[in-house]
């Protein structure tokens, strides 16, 4: 049976190219804000592009923010997609302007110490042992990037019990290192655009799809 798929319409985002991206794969993929719909869903997709606060402002018109950890309490899968990825962090700075996000990670988006943004094209990234996402990609596999700001300290401090499995994080850089992808359980984002990530992006999405279990 194939995987039923919301991606989340919050008025921000590649909407159509990562549905197209993800029914390529089999998926019964939706393109909607329905309140039901998106918590019933196998798993959420949430794109982005744009400004982090507009990105802020439309989620939460749709209470898109509770709908995120709603799933998440319940163990459902959700993949957030650049913008979609840093929303899921506590707060973004734009313009000397903060914004709260979703906090479901600690951490800050800000601009990019860079020669030259927004950072657009091709790049590799470092992967962790055990990733699931990028199971079967080797080495060297480039991925495609559009931004100027991103996530270039991780702040999630360690569980003093011992009882969490720490997140799985990937980085890339441009000027300086940043975080290209974060997998936490059911919650996984990539800061690059799989959608647009040619083979390599689909071999990802493939493999995110085969963790809807």
């Amino acid at each position: 049976m194939s995987p039923s798929i919301v991606v989340l319409d919050y008025g921000s985002g590649n909407l159509r190219s990562a549905e197209r991206a993800v029914a390529r794969h089999g998926a019964d993929v939706t393109v909607t804000a329905d309140w039901d719909a998106a918590l019933e869903a196998d798993g959420l997709v949430v794109p982005g592009v744009g400004a982090f606060a507009a990105c802020m402002e439309g989620l939460r018109g749709i209470r898109g923010e509770q709908i995120i950890g709603r799933r998440l309490a319940g163990g459902r899968p959700v993949l957030g997609i650049c913008v979609g990825m840093q929303i899921l962090f506590g707060k973004g700075v734009e313009h000397g302007v903060t914004t709260e996000g979703c906090a479901e990670w600690p951490g800050t988006v800000e601009r990019l110490d860079a020669p030259v943004l927004p950072h657009m094209g091709w790049n590799t990234v470092d992967v962790p042992e055990g990733s699931e996402l990028f199971a079967g990609l080797g080495a060297g596999t480039r991925f495609y990037f559009v931004h100027s700001y991103a996530v270039r300290r991780w702040e999630l401090e360690p569980d003093p019990l011992g009882n969490l499995t720490p997140p799985l994080v990937t980085w890339a850089e441009h000027g300086d290192r940043f975080v290209a992808a974060v997998e936490n359980g059911p919650l996984c984002a990539t800061q690059f655009h799989p959608e647009k990530s040619g083979d390599a992006g689909a071999h990802l999405l493939r493999n995110w799809l085969g963790t809807l279990r």
